[in-house]
């Protein structure tokens, strides 16, 4: 109580300092540099994460692209690759006249030399930077090619991948929020008793939200969809918090003729409230951080530091906020358009056993497509843009004129014996999906020494300690067929070099496929104890937790287990994300029922009875808080382009709707069905099982 006192004494400046705060982080915001590219997440211990690594030190070759060039002579083709040359982050450009003059004539150069770089009507240049793949400098040098090439030419690789991911981005962003902010507040408007409240929240927890994207300036950098999803989150997390004040505060305006004292009360009562709920969430996102895919840690950083913000909020600048408004405030209230629930209340009680047998339907089928979703994710970031955009229609033109769907570089020792090499070449082109292996001693052929090369051209391929080949492959990357062709590879490479690397997008995708695998079951457990951890202390009891967690596991499949049956696939960190953030998020819902369920049978209430009280007094809190969630998500799930933004935002939205719906029918037929259960293994309640 005595904080609480101090923060209604201090609201003047506590409003005055906040205000203050958003000037630096509104500059840690600006300043904090975003990661577009979701290979660096690997594992550095990983082989292909060391080799990009030697490619970039050892090598001074990073970023990797081919330049499609259509309907364009071979002496303008010549001029653009020297323009292309000049761009400052690029290291080197491999065209036919690497190897060969332009002025001879391309059908008396080796089959393989032509068709590597030509069709009828389109030729390709391989293009490296020498820095790495999502450097903001890669970026700009994307976006110099692509002016200085024109509209005939198109850039692939993931470089221009990640350059129209960050451009799509930073112009969807500021919109995402806004759509978050705009239903929300319409949310709160219909769902609450004032009409003034909701603005006084959301600036409140906007605020915090800034406070929170303004301190990811000392985690370095932060992920796109950290960004994109982070203030939505927050938003919609912790909302209830701010709800509970409000409710928290009119009730003890009733008891008080001191709106400041009953204000003290309220900050008291809220923040016992709210502790435990806001636990259970940061445990959710915490757990986030138990990948080895480190995605996982930085979005679970980001939102544990945004759910602390939002209790600190909640007890500090929103009553400070509310007490110097509070005139305004007091005129502005009407009915709240949420009708009565005792009839819905008694209702559910008196037929609890039909939601039990549901309940028990649910399961299997819900299971069933949960597995099955888990399975059809997929993992190419292609896929989440759409199919206007200058990288897809590239990558389609490569894939089409050259049968090209994915490169993979191989790194080895530049003293292997030369018939070695062209041993090994032979052996994997004959490997299912591979088009061609080019390096020095393959496009040399067999009677023309390297040493005759001029210098300039032979360090493309090859230095001191290493020499580079590029696999071009028919298969697309993160398909079941890469993967195969990646391990074929990798075994004919280590029977030559033992300590040759296999690189690129493609085996860098195979192992986050691999990492990522491990990483949905270890943060599902990680998860899970641990809520269940702070349910059994929050509830004193054995029980309680298995049947909160059933009803919320129960949702959690229901929802991912809704794309198989729909026909969806998802992207691959979706699911993973999902099943911590919506356990730990909704979990909330069953809390609050539970807790007041448990208080209604302590005060000598027989369970029907207490729970239709339980039921009329928390299903408003369940609706406004569930709506709240789903309204911040839904609308950024419909607007996004971005497949991997669009497919999160809208499994929270249905997430939510779906655990509301199965807290407010299911949880309590479960704690009527297993009552006697409950009071035995909870302590103090014991004496319950009586009556």
């Amino acid at each position: 109580m005595k904080i609480a006192r101090a923060v209604v004494k201090l609201r003047v400046p506590i409003v005055v300092i906040t205000l203050i705060l958003m000037i630096p982080s509104v500059l840690g915001m600006i300043n904090t540099r975003i990661n577009y590219d979701m290979l660096t997440y690997l594992p550095e211990s990983m082989d292909t994460v060391k080799g990009q690594n030697i490619l970039l030190d050892e090598f001074g070759k990073g970023a990797f692209s081919f330049i499609i060039l259509e309907d364009m002579p071979d002496k303008d083709v010549a001029e653009l690759k020297e323009r292309v040359e000049k761009v400052e982050q690029v290291d080197s450009v491999i065209w036919y006249n690497n190897l060969a003059d332009i002025s001879i004539p391309k059908e008396f150069l080796p089959d393989k030399v032509y068709n590597a770089f030509n069709t009828d009507h389109s030729t390709v240049m391989a293009v490296f930077f020498n820095t790495s793949t999502s450097a903001d400098t890669t970026m700009d040098a994307i976006r110099e090619i692509r002016s200085i090439t024109g509209e005939k030419c198109f850039v692939c690789g993931l470089s221009a991948l990640v350059t129209d991911l960050k451009d799509l981005c930073e112009k969807e962003e500021p919109i995402y929020v806004a759509i978050a902010v705009v239903l929300a507040l319409v949310a709160m408007i219909i769902l609450l008793d004032n009409w003034l409240v909701p603005p006084v929240f959301l600036a409140s927890i906007g605020m915090m939200i800034l406070l929170n994207l303004g301190t990811n300036y000392f985690m370095g950098e932060i992920s796109y969809i950290t960004k994109a999803l982070s203030a939505v989150l927050q938003l919609a997390v912790t909302m209830d918090y701010s709800i509970f004040l409000w409710h928290s505060y009119n009730e003890q305006k009733q008891r008080y003729d001191d709106n400041k004292e009953a204000m003290a009360v309220a900050i008291h009562q809220t923040f016992l409230s709210v502790i435990g709920s806001s636990i259970t969430t940061i445990a959710g996102f915490i757990a986030l951080c138990f990948m080895t895919f480190t995605l996982g840690r930085d979005l679970g950083i980001v939102m544990a530091k945004g759910v602390l913000f939002g209790v600190i909020g909640c007890i500090t600048v929103l009553p400070s906020m509310i007490l110097i408004l509070d005139k305004p405030l007091s005129k502005m209230s009407h009915r709240s358009l949420i009708p009565d629930m005792k009839k819905l209340s008694g209702g559910i009680v008196k037929i609890f056993p039909v939601f039990v047998v549901i309940f028990a339907l649910l399961i299997v089928p819900s299971l069933y497509g949960y597995a099955q979703t888990n399975n059809e994710v997929y993992y190419d970031m292609a896929e989440c843009l759409p199919k206007d955009m200058e990288f897809v229609i590239a990558n389609t033109k490569l894939s089409e004129d050259f049968d090209i769907s994915s490169t993979h570089m191989v790194l080895m020792d530049s003293s292997t014996d030369k018939k070695e090499v062209k041993k090994m070449i032979s052996e994997m082109e004959k490997v299912d999906g591979v088009k061609c292996v080019l390096g020095i001693d393959s496009l040399l052929g067999s009677t023309i020494p390297k040493d005759i090369l001029p210098e300039h051209i032979k360090s493309v391929l090859e230095n001191d300690k290493y020499q580079l080949m590029l696999i071009n492959s028919a298969y697309h990357s993160a398909s079941d067929a890469v993967g195969e062709q990646i391990d074929a590879l990798n075994e004919i490479l280590h029977r030559y070099d033992k300590n040759g690397m296999l690189i690129g997008e493609a085996p860098c995708m195979k192992d986050m496929i691999d990492t990522t695998g491990h990483d949905f079951e270890v943060v599902n457990l990680v998860s899970i104890i641990a809520i269940f951890v702070i349910i059994a202390l929050v509830e004193r009891s054995l029980s309680l937790p298995f049947i909160l967690i059933a009803v919320i596991e129960l949702a959690i499949f229901i929802n991912l287990g809704l794309p198989h049956y729909l026909g969806q696939s998802l992207p691959f960190i979706a699911p993973i994300c999902i099943s911590t953030i919506q356990l730990g998020a909704t979990v909330d819902y069953a809390i609050l029922m539970t807790t007041r369920y448990k208080s209604e049978r302590l005060s000598g209430n027989d369970k029907k009875s207490s729970m239709v009280t339980t039921l009329r007094a928390s299903i408003p809190s369940i609706l406004v808080s569930g709506l709240g969630l789903f309204a911040a998500t839904f609308g950024v799930a419909v607007y996004s382009d971005i497949d991997i933004i669009s497919s999160m935002c809208m499994l929270l939205a249905r997430g939510a709707l779906i655990s509301v719906v199965l807290v407010i029918f299911i949880l309590p037929a479960l704690l009527l069905l297993c009552d006697k259960l409950v009071c035995y293994t909870t302590l103090g309640m014991k004496k319950c099982a009586k009556y």
